[in-house]
């Protein structure tokens, strides 16, 4: 079975630690680019481009990069209460036509009520579900050109079209990810793949289990797809001191204020999340090479592969096996590390390609490692 692997840009900021440190990259478009086109090239299936109010805007970022990948397909995220289906379906129609086809769309009610209050959305839990929900019908009704009359409790359309047809069809596929029932119902009835973020393997099979139910009742079939980080090293030892390395800067303190924020929040997912680690950091190997550490200052996703090639090829066919055939990686920094995932461990998956590396990373000029001892090399200044 052929694995779809995308890969992930981090529009809120990138670094080499969690926590306090003077290490931290800020978001320029440059940076993006740089990570976009490392993505394409290294033959990665897309890039998921996250919201949320301390990220970049993700439409318009997905317009930045468009013209500088080819064939890389932009997992963009969709908040559907902050703006309106009819105006959503003629971005989604745009874009899709702009990137010719490569559009993809990842659904978002969000879970952290004081980030939404300051978007202006004031709604609980169930009522962000029963709004995306009417927001998709509507959505989905448009992108196949119907003329839609709608009358919901959060949504009302009276003869509504989109006049600008997408490349894709019926329309660009919809993504989405949640952990409570409304939310299982909501994928069930109208996305096209479900997305859980990276729990140990039996719980990411009772998910898929009832999602995989409930969509039947709606007489649909779903994709399924897992949300991690990897750290990947060339053995073991390497990368579970390369995950020990990247919170060796974060404090007590730091942890205890995130965790606190994180409580708050309604967010089903959210609370699964925590419950894996609790935030302590003495017991993080939630699961045979499952690392729950990203999770302990990091909303959302928190865990991370961690292992050599073999190992993370493994564990990932473990989800595979489950019916999971799409992941979504990140990994810290975001930049060399989609080149280390891709150089490491594509080899070892089914369906993609291995990247090329050369022997040599020089292959000619003064420095080339053939010729350091040649009479030509000791005229070098350097």
């Amino acid at each position: 079975m052929s694995l779809d692997i995308f890969w992930f840009l981090p529009t809120s900021g990138d670094t080499r630690y969690l926590g306090k440190s003077n290490t931290g990259r800020p978001v320029t478009q440059e940076y993006l680019q740089q990570i976009a086109v490392a993505a394409d090239n290294l033959g990665y299936d897309g890039i998921l481009i996250p919201t949320g109010s301390g990220c970049l805007d993700p439409w318009v970022t997905a317009a930045s990069i468009a013209g500088a990948t080819r064939r890389l397909k932009l997992l963009v995220a969709l908040r559907t209460a902050l703006t309106k289906p009819t105006a959503a379906a003629r971005m989604a129609a745009t874009l899709d036509q702009a990137t010719h086809g490569r559009l993809l769309l990842n659904v978002v009610a969000g879970g952290d009520s004081t980030e939404l209050a300051g978007d202006g959305i004031f709604l609980d839990h169930d009522a962000r579900y029963a709004e995306a929900s009417e927001f998709l019908a509507i959505w989905r009704r448009l992108l196949q050109g119907e003329t839609v009359d709608f009358h919901g409790g959060h949504h009302r359309v009276e003869g509504a079209r989109n006049f600008f047809e997408a490349v894709q069809r019926p329309y660009p596929p919809l993504y989405f990810g949640g952990s409570s029932p409304v939310a299982h119902e909501l994928a069930a009835e109208h996305v096209d793949t479900y997305l859980t973020w990276g729990e140990p393997p039996a719980a990411v099979a009772e998910k898929l289990a009832d999602v995989r139910e409930r969509a039947a009742r709606h007489g649909r079939q779903l994709r399924y797809g897992v949300r991690l980080h990897v750290i990947v090293r060339e053995t073991n030892e390497e990368a579970w001191a390369a995950a020990e390395r990247l919170i060796s800067r974060l404090d007590d303190e730091t942890i205890a204020k995130s965790q606190a924020r994180y409580a708050a929040m309604d967010s089903v997912g959210q609370q699964r999340m925590a419950a894996l680690h609790g935030g302590r950091r003495d017991s993080l190997e939630v699961s045979p090479n499952l690392w729950a550490g990203v999770g302990l200052v990091r909303g959302g996703a928190g865990t991370a592969l961690v292992g050599d090639p073999q190992t993370v090829a493994a564990r990932l066919k473990e989800y595979a096996d489950l019916g999971v055939d799409s992941f979504v990686l990140s990994g810290y920094p975001h930049l060399e590390e989609a080149y280390r995932f891709a150089e490491l461990v594509f080899p070892l998956l089914p369906g993609k390609k291995p990247v090329t590396i050369q022997d040599h990373v020089m292959t000619g000029g003064p420095f080339d490692a053939r010729t350091v001892n040649s009479n030509a090399a000791e005229k070098v200044t350097v």
